[in-house]
Order: structure tokens, then sequence, then C-alpha cells
């Protein structure tokens, strides 16, 4: 049944995609907060992607698609094709279709300012900030065995994990906050790839070669608009439960754009650092090369900012739309509080309590809804060939 959902959604996702970048081609968007497109892309980046991204491909997805005698459904293509298969390219116009959305129709038609929409978007939002921190908590060990025994989730990480919740809380009653923090989490990024490069021999013909397997998945990019596998799925289900939440919040810093330039902009510009980035992680994972000591910290302190940066986001998108603000409860209340509810969360999706792809199966339920409201709504967008100017520098 799960396949069935999820591969409606995907359909239903793309063929909207393509009506509304047909449709309203050349239509200028602009979000509340405009910043400029390096800005943008960065927040995009960071806030669209978690620790899943540092974490899983040297650990757990290269060995697995390797693994062809276990899981055929990967030999057609190269493992590092399919890493950049589940997490790049076309899955980002997911995030395109909800930016554009609230960028241009929903100021129109407020759907989401219903009661009940506006509640199952806000718990959507919260419990998917928990899935986070649990992947974050769980995977910890890994990246931190000097603190355990690799395998363990022991009390220290739970101390770790509360205080990088806490942190969000704090970062996220400053809209200033995510600009920095975006920012700044792009170029450490980058940094870490030159450190890992660097720390393994790498040449640049290696690096060149390996970006060229990544080849492998626009020669078959059919083949990932449906579940490959249940792990695959998996990865589908998780980037619907983001893309609502994630293109609200994106929207409010469109700076312009026109609808062809903010789909090629979100296919083309993430891309880039995820062909860098798993072309880097696939030469650990082919030489076996020891990951032990600085590099394990480098990426650990790496996923703990992309954690940062995606709770911030949420958090201020979900307080924002529930009007819970430090403005209205003070600071203090408001970052305890935050930081308690979601680390509750965390501990439960840690326990299996909670699962993604509910999460998920109930956002699409809410594109579809969303999809029959604006039907009926259509004359109110019949006349949208314009956005609000841009604000006065």
């Amino acid at each position: 049944m799960l396949t069935y959902i999820i591969s409606f959604g995907v359909l239903l996702a793309f063929a909207l995609v393509i009506f509304c970048t047909i449709k309203w081609w050349n239509l200028r968007l602009v979000g509340p907060d405009p910043v400029n497109l390096f800005t943008f892309i960065a927040i995009l980046f960071t806030s669209g992607l978690d620790v899943g991204l540092i974490m899983f491909p040297i650990a757990f997805d290269f060995p697995l698609y390797a693994d062809v005698a276990t899981e055929p459904a990967y030999g057609f293509t190269n493992p590092l094709a399919l890493e950049f298969g589940f997490w790049g390219f076309l899955i980002w116009s997911f995030y395109f279709l909800t930016a554009f959305y609230f960028c241009a129709i929903e100021p129109r038609v407020k759907f989401f300012d219903h009661g009940i929409v506006k509640l199952i978007n806000n718990l959507v939002i919260i419990t998917t900030c928990a899935f986070t921190g649990a992947l974050f908590l769980i995977y910890m060990p890994y990246y931190i065995p000097q603190m355990g025994d690799g395998e363990t989730v022991i009390p220290a990480f739970y101390v770790i994990c509360f205080l990088v919740i806490l942190a969000a809380s704090y970062s996220s009653t400053d809209i200033r906050y995510v600009k920095i923090l975006s920012v700044g989490s792009t170029l450490i990024f980058f940094a870490l790839i030159i450190g890992m490069f660097i720390n393994a021999g790498m040449s640049g013909g290696q690096f060149v070669d390996n970006v060229s397997l990544v080849g492998g998945y626009f020669s078959n990019i059919h083949k990932f608009v449906i579940p490959l596998t249940e792990y695959h799925e998996f990865y589908l289900f998780w980037w619907f439960a983001w893309s609502i939440m994630i293109g609200q919040f994106t929207s409010r810093f469109v700076g312009g754009l026109k609808t062809w330039q903010l789909l090629a902009s979100l296919l083309v510009f993430p891309s880039i650092p995820l062909v860098i980035w798993f072309s880097v992680a696939y030469f650990y994972h082919q030489n076996a090369i020891d990951m032990t000591g600085l590099v394990n910290w480098s990426m650990t302190v790496v996923g703990i900012l992309f954690v940062i940066n995606s709770f911030d986001s949420l958090i201020r998108l979900y307080t924002d739309n529930l009007n819970l603000t430090s403005d209205r409860y003070g600071k203090v209340q408001y970052v305890l509080g935050n930081a308690a509810l979601l680390f509750v969360l965390t501990l439960l999706f840690q326990g299996q309590w909670l699962q993604i792809q509910w999460v998920g199966t109930v956002v699409i339920g809410l594109y579809v809804a969303c999809l029959i409201y604006v039907i009926g709504k259509r004359d109110t967008i019949s006349d949208m060939t314009k956005t609000r100017p841009l604000p006065a520098e």
C-alpha cells in the first residue's frame, strides 16, 4: 500500500511541476524577505538537507548499493549514481513546487490558513523536526566511536542531542541567524570536502573519474521516479515529509526569480555540491580509508551544523504559524519549551513509535486536498501575472 501511495504522490508532484512551469514560465516570484541568489541557495541547501547527507553515504548507503547480490534492483548503475539519485536533481523539484506555491498561489487562496490544515501542517513540521533529531542521535555512535563502543547510544549522546536542539531553539529567535548559519554552514561543508579530499590523497584525475560516475544517474533518470526498493521508498517519503515546510520556509527568501529560473536553480545549484561531496565520499568507500579521529569529528561538526540549520528553520516556521513566538512568551520560555518538546519527540522517533512514512503519507494527503481547493478557487489565480515588487533598498 505504501508503495502505491508514494508512487501516486511522486507522479502527481512531477505533473504539477510541469504544469506550473509551463503555465507561469515568466512569472516573477518575490518572497517577504528576499535575498540574493547565493544566500537563497545556501538557505535552501542547509535547510532542505539534514544530517543524513553527512552520515549516510559512507557508513550505510554505498555498501548497501554495492551489494547487488542481496539487492539486484541496484545493479543497473553504480553506487555513486544511486546515491546522487536518492539525494539530488529531480527530487529537488518537490521543493520548487512548494516554494512556487507559497510565493505565488497561497497568498491568493489561503489554503494553509484554514484551522485544520494549519494544525496538520504544523504537526508535520514538528514531527519531521523530531525525525531529524532521531537520525542524528541514532547514528552518532558510528561517527564518535571515541565516546562509546561505536554501536550504543550512551547518555553523553543524549546530552549532545539536547544541546543541539537547544542551540537551534535559541537561534530561531532571530531571523538574522538563519542567514549567518546557512552561509557559514555551506562554507564549512565545502571546507570539509576539501579537507577529506586532501586527507585521502585523492588526485584530480580520480576525482574527475568519480564525478563521471554520476552520468549513470542521468542515463537512468526515469528509474528513479517511482520506488526501486523499500529503502528508496523510505527516501521518497522522507523528501515528501520535508517538501511543504521547506517550500513554505524558503519561499520567503525568493528574490525576484522567474518561475523557470527558480526551477533551474533548485535542480542545478544544490546538485553541484552534492556531486562533489559524493565523489569524495565514494573514494573513501572504494579504498576503505580509515576515518577515525579528525575526519569523523569534522563530519560530526558539520552534521551538527546541518541539524541546527534544519531545526532553526522548522522551529521558526511552526512557531510563526501558531503564534508561539519568543516575543509573545519571552525568550527563555520559548527556547526551553521548544527544546523540551522536540527532544521528547526525538526520543519517540528513536524508539520507532513514529515513522517518517506516516508523515509523508499525510503530506501527500495535503497535496491532494490543496489541489482540489485550488481548482475550486481557480478564478482567484486566473489573473496571476505578477507578484509584488521587490522592496526598496
